[in-house]
């Protein structure tokens, strides 16, 4: 896994980097919120509590749905059926475009290779 860089352009103009671990980060002049300020540190805080959750509910989902797209395909093809039905994958990129826009087609693609496997 990556680590995520983040540049820090507060009011110090130290321009100092942090990767986001422990208290200050690795060189100890930025706070892993990026800001010193309390009230903001602590909101940051509570957010990123939340943002975390959700996190944790779409990588669940995400799972649960390559499993049932798989299901699917192998259900279709011992029955003869084709390996892909390109109707229906066109139909899910269009919902994901339209509530989206461009991300969501990007997003479309990975859940459909999520349950399918690359083409």
């Amino acid at each position: 896994m990556t680590d995520v860089m983040e540049q820090n352009g507060g009011a110090n103009g130290t321009g100092a980097i942090s990767n986001g671990a422990g208290p200050t980060g690795p060189t100890g002049s930025v706070p892993a919120t990026g800001t010193t300020e309390p009230d903001a540190a602590n909101r940051i805080a509570e957010i990123r509590v939340r943002i975390d959750e959700i996190d944790s509910s779409l990588i669940e989902l995400w799972q649960e749905r390559a499993a049932l797209s798989r299901e699917v395909g192998a259900t279709r093809m011992a029955s003869g059926g084709t390996r892909l039905v390109l109707s229906r994958e066109q139909e899910i990129l269009e919902r994901f475009r339209a509530a989206l826009g461009a991300d969501g087609t990007q997003l479309a693609l990975l859940l459909l290779r999520a349950g399918r496997g690359p083409l």
